[in-house]
């Protein structure tokens, strides 16, 4: 038996008025998701505890099986374990975006403009940083740049008392109430403040405005968390497996897991990414011998975050049309039986622009038990219709793979 995870991280929304009071996933053409619908399981999962932040952290580690009330320690450590930085004891891990404020005075009063600067290039990002490296206000602090405007930065024997805010909650409303806080919050401001001098006029920067894009004008801290420790994905379920995403997050808790990471050339996290390579990865490595897959789809949340309406509508569509065709497609080439789980980890409503713990809705598809859902179509309305829901969202997994534990 094969095992994929595909999930489309931030597609559930709300009725959106301009789409006559539909979401998006009831607007967009998904033909391919929409029949495994007709041919499987339709419910809803809540994948975010009581009393935690809606992070993809949160909601991707209770998808994966791992209870967030045992297992979570921060957003951050989670990345850097994808980027190979090895945390002692008394490290703090914390995301180091890089980010567009408005231009107001003083930094107090600026607007949170844009939580990625325009979706800025890694190799942009890198001079930049470059350049905020400099101004660091600890010898114990270290800066490590990822991928387009998702950095790391790690302070060694750090306070570990800290109130953050994760920018992309805060789009396009004053700064004022979000900033560091804690024992050192006031380190972390300076830093912050500072970085605005260094980044404002930078050659990348002005280059970026004669192009029209945005300015990456600021360093932006949040996420903390200290190192993980998450039983292996093997030990708990008895397969080998893999994940496949563009973004540092999710291929850190494929390492914590102990899951292979498989690397996709043109992967970038956006609707521009390689769904083709992703998809055609996947079925590679299930070809290979691995018996589970956790393909993860950024773009629909980013989508969100930007409240990009079309865009998110047409991102569902290529994950319908150039992961889940080609992908059951080849998962049937391969004469085997096998088992999908199709699901957002959280909702991005275009409304909010940020993350909400709303239940979302899954579809289970079971090529040795087609049985059908009772719907005609995979969205959110038509998920609550079902009556299936899993209240505890770790004990999804479980639910997948071996039908050990069920909804109500």
């Amino acid at each position: 038996m094969k095992y994929v995870v595909v999930l489309g991280d931030g597609m559930a929304d709300y009725p959106v008025p301009e789409l006559g009071d539909k979401t998006p996933l009831q607007v967009a053409h998904k033909p391919h998701i929409d029949t495994l619908v007709r041919q499987g399981q339709l419910g809803l999962v809540k994948t975010v505890p009581d009393g935690f932040d809606p992070g993809s952290d949160t909601a991707n580690l209770s998808i994966l099986g791992y209870d967030p009330q045992l297992y979570y320690t921060g957003r951050s450590p989670l990345e850097a374990a994808s980027m190979g930085i090895k945390l002692r004891e008394g490290d703090l891990a914390f995301r180091c975006n890089l980010v567009t404020l408005s231009d107001d005075e003083p930094y107090e009063d600026k607007i949170m403009l844009d939580h990625s600067a325009d979706e800025i290039s890694s190799a942009e990002a890198r001079k930049l940083l470059e350049a905020v490296k400099n101004i660091l206000p600890s010898q114990e602090m270290s800066l490590y740049p990822g991928v387009g405007y998702r950095h790391l930065l790690v302070w060694h024997n750090a306070p570990t008392s800290w109130e953050l805010t994760a920018p992309h909650d805060i789009l396009d409303q004053c700064v004022s109430n979000y900033l560091p806080r804690g024992p050192q919050g006031a380190v972390l401001l300076a830093f912050m403040k500072q970085s605005v001098t260094v980044l404002k006029d930078h050659p990348v920067n002005l280059e970026r405005k004669n192009r029209g894009l945005r300015p990456a004008n600021s360093v932006w801290i949040w996420g903390e968390g200290t190192k993980p420790q998450l039983p292996a994905f093997s030990d708990k379920y008895g397969l080998r497996g893999a994940v496949i995403s563009a973004v540092d997050l999710i291929k850190g808790l494929g390492v914590c897991a102990g899951l292979e990471v498989l690397e996709v050339e043109g992967a970038t996290g956006n609707i521009n990414t390689n769904f083709r390579g992703k998809t055609e990865a996947a079925l590679s490595a299930l070809r290979n011998g691995l018996d589970f897959l956790y393909l993860h789809l950024e773009a629909p949340d980013e989508c969100g975050h930007h409240q990009d309406r079309e865009n998110k509508i047409r991102s569902i569509e290529l994950i319908d049309e150039q992961v889940i065709k080609p992908l059951i497609s080849g998962l049937e080439a391969l004469n085997e039986p096998y088992r999908l789980l199709f699901l957002p980890d959280h909702a991005t409503p275009l409304a909010l622009r940020t993350h909400t713990a709303d239940p979302v809705p899954f579809l289970l598809f079971d090529s040795t038990k087609p049985s059908g859902s009772g719907q005609l179509s995979y969205h959110e309305e038509a998920a609550k219709e079902t009556g299936l829901f899993i209240e505890v969202g770790h004990t999804l997994m479980d639910y997948f793979l071996n039908k050990t534990a069920g909804g109500k």
